[in-house]
């Protein structure tokens, strides 16, 4: 029951963190929805950073895993959005403005998790 209760809580700080962000940046770009995008790469970082560090100290503990990683990066960053966002450009604007949310969306995120890594092993 506490790890569903870390999972909960981190998850929920994550969203609410999301919806500010989001709400704050994605109204001023009407071809890019720069909140949705900042918090997915923000969201790989972290992810990839908290992963790492684990591998490399083993001094993150499970359940500090869960509050953080599945709870929190999994609440801050979200790919149903981000799938709806893209559909909403495809209708709205250009392919080429849909293929450029999309493509780097995925290619810095994954970018972004691989630094998240790299950054453990440097500490």
């Amino acid at each position: 029951m506490k790890q569903f209760l870390l999972v909960f809580l981190g998850g929920g700080f994550g969203s609410i963190l999301r919806y500010w962000i989001s709400k704050n940046l994605n109204s001023y770009y009407s071809n890019f929805y720069l909140g949705t995008f900042l918090v997915n790469i923000i969201g790989c970082i972290l992810i990839g950073l908290l992963i790492g560090l684990t591998l490399k100290y083993n001094y993150i503990t499970e359940n500090q895993t869960l509050l953080l990683a599945t709870g929190f990066c999994g609440g801050f960053t979200t790919f149903s959005t981000f799938a709806l966002e893209s559909n909403m450009l495809l209708k709205e604007t250009s392919i080429l403005s849909t293929s450029l949310y999309m493509g780097l969306s995925v290619i810095i995120g994954i970018f972004a998790i691989s630094l998240g890594l790299w950054i453990s092993k440097t500490l």
